[in-house]
């Protein structure tokens, strides 16, 4: 079973999940590395940042993880069971 690198809970496989470009494909992540997250890790990641900022400083595992808001968001998730899905809330304001 694989395990999301984000809150490093293992993934179900009836769990509904996403692969994430860690670099935006429409920021020139094309072809570049990918990972399988949680879908809700998914979401909140970008709930959180804009393309451009994951383009320019969240490109990493670990600079998503030391992020404030996916901190805390971290902190929470990881004591729930790996099949746990909530809804995320929107960006407010923000474009795209």
């Amino acid at each position: 079973m694989p395990i999301c690198p984000l809150c490093d809970r293992p993934i179900p496989p009836d769990v509904p999940q996403s692969l994430h470009h860690l670099v935006p494909r429409l920021r020139g992540g094309k072809g570049g590395p990918v990972v399988l997250l949680h879908h809700i890790c998914h979401k909140e990641i970008h709930a959180t940042l804009s393309e451009t900022e994951l383009a320019r400083s969240y490109h990493t595992i670990e600079a998503l993880r030391a992020h404030p808001r996916l901190a805390k968001f971290i902190a929470w998730v990881s004591r729930r069971p790996p099949e746990f899905a909530s809804k995320v809330p929107k960006p407010k304001g923000r474009r795209r």
